[in-house]
């Protein structure tokens, strides 16, 4: 069974106060990590949380409640709405 390797290649530099550094190694320490593994964890699972919530949408029962029932009633097309479609036909054209 072959397996392909990944090489840790890519790089990321940081320039900081000379506390912060301090700081950052007292953590990596007290983990018992490297400051560049300490680093690499921390900005790593903050960039999942984040991605997390950009991505997932949470109502409470309430706004979920409306949510499904502004999907569920049929759409009102206003002049507005109908304007900017005829328009799309137009304009865009399709092959």
């Amino acid at each position: 069974m072959s397996s392909i390797s990944q090489s840790n290649d890519d790089r990321i530099n940081l320039r900081l106060k000379h506390s912060v550094k301090l700081t950052l190694e007292r953590a990596a320490s007290l983990e018992g990590q490297t400051i560049s593994k300490f680093v690499l964890n921390c900005a790593l699972t903050q960039a999942k949380i984040k991605i997390q919530q950009h991505d997932v949408m949470a109502l409470n029962a309430s706004d979920s409640q409306a949510f499904f029932n502004a999907l569920a009633s049929p759409v009102k097309f206003n002049s507005k709405l109908i304007a900017a479609l005829q328009e799309h036909e137009q304009r865009v054209i399709t092959k």
